[in-house]
């Protein structure tokens, strides 16, 4: 039987499906974030801010409390960048990544470590670890080395009130088994669960979406996607996309609301190119090297249609093009919402 063939806005909205951005939903905190595979959290307000374009009546403090109870963990993760998961989705993730980032670290880093090096310096941090959690920078006068080179030897959580909404640097560590339990997951079964999660939150995709999500390569990855039940699309252009049984595939003229999303979110990044969330155009302006921080975007009919900031207690839009009356009806009225939480 000849595969299907899904267009270019067919993905788009399977995408917004699953990252909840067509209609709120209400759920916990933690089960929104296993929906879509957790928040990239390099800034702090960006979880709250993509949780309040998902989650029904979500309020500020709603995350506070999840990081505090830890119920909510805030790490690194995938592409060894900051996110925000379940608790009961951190250890299998940590399984997951923790051989492809040692791999990794030893093959890129210059001078090139040694893993004993790396294991006696996370020995020595952990024995600390046990009596308070640690600055950022009292690991780096510790070790000789910034966090990120043990990281990957000693499994590690920032630790809140670092890292929220009221304290926005995230440079306060902990010992992971300290925070969050012990470790029960094993390193297949974590790979299984992060590729269901990502297909299930952005698919369907490709191999090398898997990839470019994930920090994990082909090698490690064939193998688990050989053993799990998926279903097989192919895109406008033939290419095979990968995807977990029954996950939604919306009608492709499904109304799309307009939405709020934060800097760096991961539906704008080039795993997700197939789904054209973003024009190519638009992508030169988001991300740059001459603004590092990158630009928190709006999206109208499932597009980035232009940035917005919070200033003088309201959101300031900055459209790229002029957005149709309805629309700009629409995105003026979620802008108003989005002031009153901030404020």
């Amino acid at each position: 039987m000849a595969e299907r063939v899904l267009t270019q806005r067919e993905l788009n909205r399977a995408l917004l499906a699953r990252q909840l951005l067509l209609e709120r939903v209400r759920l916990p905190i933690p089960r929104a974030l296993e929906r879509i595979c957790g928040i990239q959290n390099q800034y702090a307000p960006n979880g709250y801010i993509r949780l309040w374009s998902c989650v029904e009546c979500f309020e500020r403090d709603a995350l506070t409390r999840a990081l505090e109870r830890r119920s909510v963990i805030q790490a690194t993760l995938m592409r060894s960048t900051i996110h925000l998961v379940s608790n009961r989705d951190y250890w299998p993730f940590i399984a997951a990544l923790r051989e492809p980032q040692r791999e990794w670290w030893l093959k890129v880093r210059r001078p090139r470590p040694k893993a004993a090096e790396l294991e006696r310096a996370a020995s020595t941090l952990r024995e600390l670890l046990r009596e308070r959690p640690l600055r950022q920078e009292e690991i780096a006068r510790i070790t000789g080395r910034s966090w990120g080179a043990v990281g990957p030897w000693l499994d590690l959580v920032r630790v809140p009130p670092s890292g929220t909404w009221e304290q926005r640097r995230a440079n306060l560590f902990g010992a992971s088994e300290d925070w969050v339990g012990a470790d029960d997951a094993d390193s297949g079964h974590g790979l299984e669960l992060l590729v269901r999660r990502y297909l299930g939150a952005f698919g369907p995709a490709t191999l090398k979406d898997i990839t470019a999500f994930t920090g994990v390569g082909p090698a490690w990855l064939k193998p688990v996607l050989e053993r799990l039940k998926l279903r097989s699309f192919r895109d406008e252009a033939g290419k095979e996309l990968l995807d977990v049984p029954r996950a939604p595939l919306p009608d492709p003229e499904t109304p799309a609301p307009p939405r709020f999303l934060p800097t760096f979110d991961a539906t704008l990044l080039v795993h997700a190119r197939r789904t054209g969330i973003i024009d190519e155009k638009h992508r030169k302006i988001i991300f740059r090297t001459t603004a590092p921080q990158s630009f928190p975007t709006f999206l109208v009919d499932g597009r980035v249609a232009g940035t917005w900031k919070f200033e003088n207690n309201r959101i300031v839009l900055e459209p790229f093009e002029k957005i149709p009356r309805a629309a700009r009806r629409e995105l003026d009225e979620e802008a108003d919402r989005l002031a009153a939480f901030h404020a």
